[in-house]
């Protein structure tokens, strides 16, 4: 009897690791709007974390696709995901987290960088996800970022807003900009675009207008964000970004967060989710661990002194 009894446990343990090892690995889709450092940083963050927090290539597997800046690309893309059957779905930035959520599949959504979920209508109640998405948001300090302009270069009175009035994230956070500049018996004069080819004749159409330049949290202006940068560094125009990609691209400076970090914690909710709390019960967090950071070759280039003060507090990108 102790016998059979020892077979048939050996039997059983046998059997669970052959189905373990047959077992179907979780299938994860990733959207991307377009190519750029912030987004790659952020789906690198993602990935990374997830492995970190024990998920390998046998456990899950990741469908990443870019839709190329390419609005129709972008739906398509979003559909052609439905249709794999993908245990869940991340997103990187607001377009594609509003067009994956406009296919009104039961498929759970994490979005990662999305400066206004509510207002993107991703969400009605960040505390209480309600539509089977939740994720990180990127609200951007407009208040903090203009304090920085005051500070490392004084004496602005009329900013330039470059902005695609497509994308909410954008609007909002240039709408609480104006909200700002206007407060302060400020000046602003906006550039709107459609497509990155429009980028370069809205920075130059500035020039001679404005005394700085202020670029939100655009992923088409952030697309053409070298070219911002060399026409203004050109003009003297110090240009502040919304994130350290674009500082990395020749914008002057920016308060930012980490988009390796937001990425990373987008992993972390969908962990919990993974291992048995309903979507409905992950509120969606809003990132406010912010860095300074300044281009040293740009501020050069325009004219700008850096403290050693400034220098001490800030990551310094050459």
């Amino acid at each position: 009897m102790k016998k059979l009894l020892t077979s048939l446990v050996t039997l059983i343990v046998a059997l669970c690791v052959c189905c373990a090892a047959f077992a179907e690995p979780i299938r994860v889709g990733i959207i991307q709007m377009a190519d750029n450092g912030a987004f790659t940083d952020m789906r690198e963050g993602y990935i990374d974390r997830m492995r970190e927090l024990g998920y390998s290539e046998e456990d899950m597997t990741f469908d990443y696709r870019n839709a190329q800046g390419d609005m129709s690309n972008l739906a398509a893309i979003c559909q052609a995901v439905v249709e794999s059957g993908v245990d869940y779905v991340v997103t990187i930035a607001t377009p594609p987290a509003q067009a994956f959520l406009n296919m009104e599949s039961d498929i759970p959504l994490f979005f990662i960088s999305v400066s206004n979920p509510v207002g993107a209508g991703l969400i009605t109640d960040m505390e209480h996800p309600d539509k089977n998405a939740t994720g990180t948001s990127n609200a951007i300090p407009v208040d903090e970022m203009f304090k920085l302009s005051d500070e490392l270069t004084p004496g602005c009175k009329t900013y330039g807003l470059i902005y695609c009035t497509s994308e909410i994230n954008s609007v909002t956070t240039v709408n609480d900009a104006k909200a700002y500049l206007d407060a302060n018996g400020l000046s602003y004069v906006e550039a709107v675009v459609t497509s990155s080819n429009e980028v370069q004749q809205a920075v130059e159409s500035l020039v001679g207008r404005v005394d700085a330049i202020f670029v939100p949290n655009d992923s088409v202006v952030q697309t053409a964000m070298s070219v911002v940068a060399e026409v203004a560094s050109d003009a003297k125009i110090p240009v502040y970004g919304s994130s350290a990609v674009m500082v990395n691209s020749g914008a002057f400076a920016t308060i930012s967060i980490s988009d390796r970090e937001i990425g990373a914690l987008t992993a972390d909710m969908s962990d919990q989710y993974l291992k048995g709390t309903a979507v409905a019960d992950i509120p969606a967090v809003v990132v406010s661990d912010f860095t300074m950071v300044i281009n040293k070759t740009t501020a050069d280039a325009i004219g700008v002194t850096l403290s050693e003060d400034v220098l001490a507090q800030a990551q310094i990108v050459e």
